[in-house]
């Protein structure tokens, strides 16, 4: 039986933190992954609408390899100079890809999520000072969800998105984790039903508060352009090549389209990031490809595309009512 990590979150994976900045009055926030000592990074965006900084040179391709944090962000395009701070921030501590024997440039790849209009003023305060708050409070621990973070001001489907998180340790020992910011077009819930579609993967108890016997469901809201999108970064502390990360990237986007129907849209600027940190090996299994543990990496790409689907569930799970958006929580059960 698949079994989770201790805290069933991102911070599972040995060399990440992770921090949030939330201001619920602007129905806004920032979350932000740190990588002290840095992981191999690979990136992949489905989505039509995407808002982001820096993912060109997460290209296997191209010359950096690692980077020092991830910053996930509402605030739409304003919502980009959250990662100023984070850069400022690891720069004062002396972490980044080395310029000489005195500076350093922390390499921040982010992405943002349209969250504008649904607090007290229509453009959210989002600046530098978000992302540095967040990074200043990322730490190894940390599994807050819900209203919190990049899913402070979440919609998902017409209800409250949020930010959920969740992991599985394989029996190899590596664990995989996932974290999203939920705020989609589509919706995570089966309206024939009134239940989770992919309720059936969860471990153990995880989804208390889930009614088995489905919920009501409001009207379906029209799409609008570029007013939605799903954030992601999914983790592992195996060692992987750029392309690997990017490959298991590429996987993990299944667990986001079977978690929320549709996804991927032309309104949506759906992204999934992977880390790894490399604490331990990448298993190799012997087969008929050549290619270096291309079957451990099909474990990753598999166990990733379901923790980001639990992941999406525990974000709307944890969600509460507010600015004037209904939760799960609050919905009448069927």
């Amino acid at each position: 039986m698949p079994r989770t990590g201790k805290s069933n979150g991102l911070t599972d994976v040995a060399g990440l933190w992770l921090g949030h900045h939330t201001d619920l009055k602007a129905a806004s926030g920032t979350s932000v992954i740190v990588c002290p000592d840095g992981a191999i990074a690979g990136v992949d965006v489905r989505g039509a609408a995407p808002g982001t900084r820096e993912t060109d040179l997460l290209a296997p391709e191209n010359l950096v390899e690692q980077v020092q944090a991830v910053c996930l962000s509402g605030g739409s395009v304003y919502g980009l100079s959250a990662a100023d701070g984070v850069v400022r921030q690891l720069a004062s501590q002396s972490i980044g890809f080395a310029l000489d024997d005195k500076h350093v440039a922390p390499i921040v790849p982010a992405a943002v999520l349209y969250d504008l209009g649904r607090g007290t003023d229509f453009i959210p305060p989002v600046d530098a000072t978000w992302g540095a708050t967040a990074c200043n409070a990322a730490g190894p621990l940390e599994v807050s969800m819900g209203c919190v973070g990049a899913g402070t001001g979440a919609m998902s489907g017409g209800i409250k998105g949020g930010l959920g998180t969740a992991s599985e340790v394989l029996e190899s020992g590596v664990t995989v984790a996932a974290l999203a910011a939920v705020n989609s077009l589509g919706s995570t819930i089966d309206p024939q039903r009134g239940t989770f579609w992919e309720a059936r993967l969860e471990i153990g108890e995880e989804f208390t508060g889930l009614r088995h016997g489905g919920v009501v469901l409001p009207p379906p809201p029209g799409g609008e352009p570029g007013k939605n999108t799903t954030l992601a970064v999914v983790a592992t502390d195996a060692t992987l090549t750029p392309t690997q990360a990017k490959r298991i990237a590429m996987m993990a986007h299944d667990g986001m389209a079977r978690a929320i129907r549709p996804a991927h849209t032309m309104f949506d600027g759906d992204i999934v990031f992977c880390l790894a940190t490399g604490k331990l090996p990448l298993p190799e299994m012997p087969g008929f490809f050549a290619a270096p543990a291309a079957q451990a990496v099909n474990l990753l790409g598999h166990a990733a595309a379901d923790c980001l689907s639990r992941a999406i569930i525990h974000g709307i799970l944890a969600a509460h009512s507010v600015h004037g958006l209904t939760a799960y929580r609050d919905l009448d059960a069927r």
